[in-house]
């Protein structure tokens, strides 16, 4: 992924509401197979670390991405934004060309 891809959904992720919310009981099974049927579905989605969930923000972020396959492309307060391309009839053909 280029520089401008990353900067392209940067500029799109931060206009989307956060779908997935990471509260007290961190990233449990619930929380994990949620945010994993909305990537499949939107490919390009926000998470919000509730200040509750302890840990670190970019720590936490980085984790769910890695469970995910998901690649972390931004981090802004307690905000991140998480991009996984689909393999087939993806919304964003364009990216990593």
């Amino acid at each position: 992924m280029t520089g401008k891809d990353k900067k392209m959904l940067k500029a799109m992720g931060s206009q989307l509401p956060a779908v997935v919310q990471i509260g007290k009981e961190g990233l449990s099974a619930p929380v994990i197979d949620s945010a994993r049927a909305v990537l499949t579905a939107r490919e390009l989605i926000k998470a919000h670390v509730l200040p509750n969930a302890g840990g670190d923000t970019e720590e936490i972020l980085h984790e769910l991405s890695t469970m995910l396959g998901a690649e972390l492309i931004q981090v802004i307060g307690r905000y991140g934004i998480l991009f996984k391309k689909k393999k087939d009839k993806s919304h964003f053909a364009y990216i990593g060309k």
